[in-house]
């Protein structure tokens, strides 16, 4: 429940509850933003005591973004504060890492779809309207570093990060001089426990350098507030390699990839 009667902006994160959404969170909460953070488990209770500590109005709300239900309801708690979103943040996704054809489960990867792809389509559908009308707004898709190669041994998380990324491109040129803009966040292997949630933590991915997501976050943030279609989320040495994925043969960069993310 909110715990203050002030009216700041309102910015509405989902995945909030860890990793780099709780970190988006953060950052808008320091930068004067009221939060709807969402989450699927209790979680989501303890970030909202540490956005509140820095003055933000919050409400914890959780969801399963993964059924058409679940997004929904959760649409439904946000029209019912009364107030209309300034910044929306469409950040919770999942990977699933393992060879297709024998070590991944189908009803996990048709979730992860859900989550990753008809969730993003889902709520933007409900955002975006509602932005339009008032001609203003500031969405940011959190897509991956992913969605500019193949993804070997994540065979279904590396596309739906690509939708992502060309969704959120492509709802950008839509949307151009309505007021309301769209930037895509496209972060590298980031110090979360992403990768171990993906059954990953053991590949040389896992075991790999990971960027610190309270950069990865900043940049998202900065990028957002000043419009931008899209950022590469990390150090240098991560940006260098969205730049060159930009020109190697898709062969070659899924021989590196499958090398790295192979179990």
């Amino acid at each position: 429940m909110p715990t203050s009667t002030v009216r700041r902006p309102l910015a509405f994160v989902t995945g909030a509850s860890n990793g780099i959404g709780t970190e988006v969170a953060l950052e808008l909460a320091n930068r004067g933003y009221d939060i709807i953070g969402t989450g699927r488990s209790d979680s989501i209770d303890t970030v909202a005591e540490g956005l509140r500590a820095l003055g933000a109005t919050v409400y914890p709300l959780r969801a399963d973004l993964g059924t058409y239900d679940g997004v929904e309801n959760l649409w439904k708690q946000v029209h019912e504060t009364g107030r209309s979103l300034d910044i929306a943040v469409l950040n919770a996704g999942i990977s699933i890492g393992g060879a297709f054809a024998t070590d991944t489960d189908l009803d996990d990867e048709l979730n992860l779809i859900a989550l990753n792809i008809n969730a993003v389509v889902h709520l933007a559908k409900r955002v975006v309207p509602d932005m339009l009308a008032r001609g203003a707004g500031r969405i940011l898709i959190t897509s991956s570093i992913s969605a500019t190669t193949p993804t070997p041994y994540e065979t279904v998380y590396g596309p739906s990060k690509a939708f992502g990324y060309s969704f959120a491109e492509s709802l950008r040129e839509e949307l151009r001089g309505t007021g309301v803009t769209v930037t895509a966040l496209l972060p590298g292997a980031t110090d979360s426990d992403f990768h171990a949630r993906a059954g990953m933590g053991q590949t040389s991915i896992g075991k790999g350098r990971k960027n610190d997501k309270r950069l990865v976050a900043k940049q998202g943030v900065d990028a957002l507030l000043a419009g931008k279609d899209h950022v590469v989320g990390g150090d240098r040495a991560t940006q260098r390699t969205a730049f060159l994925n930009r020109f190697l043969p898709e062969p070659v960069k899924a021989r590196r990839q499958g090398a790295n993310a192979k179990p």
